[in-house]
């Protein structure tokens, strides 16, 4: 049963969020999901509000693309979502009005820079490790 700030949309399996993306979405997180799972290894992904989290011993990062809709809040281009955001000292990450979550925004695969967020992700490992 999809909830109400999702109607419509139920995902089981994460292959079915896989296969509800377009293209260029579906290049954006595939390319996420890689860093993530490459740089820790022992993450775990589940699904949650129809998208991906990627957690050990809390919740790490998110992935959310602009097609999964969140009630009302308009969403643009696909979202990697720190979850520790707040914590984290990079201009790249944009709080707007949240007080935890830190996110970077992606339209195209060639905005990403691996370096970068090789370099976030370990950031925000290490913060899962002091937590």
């Amino acid at each position: 049963m999809a909830n109400k700030f999702q109607p419509g949309i139920k995902f089981n399996r994460i292959q079915d969020f896989l296969n509800y993306l377009d293209e260029d979405e579906l290049l954006i997180v595939d390319c996420l999901r890689n860093m993530i799972f490459e740089e820790i290894p022992d993450v775990t992904e589940k699904l949650s509000y129809n998208v991906p989290f990627y957690s050990r011993k809390q919740r790490i990062c998110h992935i959310w693309p602009a097609s999964i809709p969140w009630g009302n809040t308009p969403l643009d281009g696909v979202q990697l979502g720190f979850s520790k955001g707040y914590l984290m000292d990079h201009p790249a990450i944009e709080m707007g009005t949240r007080k935890e979550v830190g996110v970077l925004i992606f339209h195209k695969l060639n905005e990403i820079d691996e370096d970068l967020i090789r370099s976030l992700l370990l950031e925000a490992l290490m913060i899962d490790n002091e937590s």
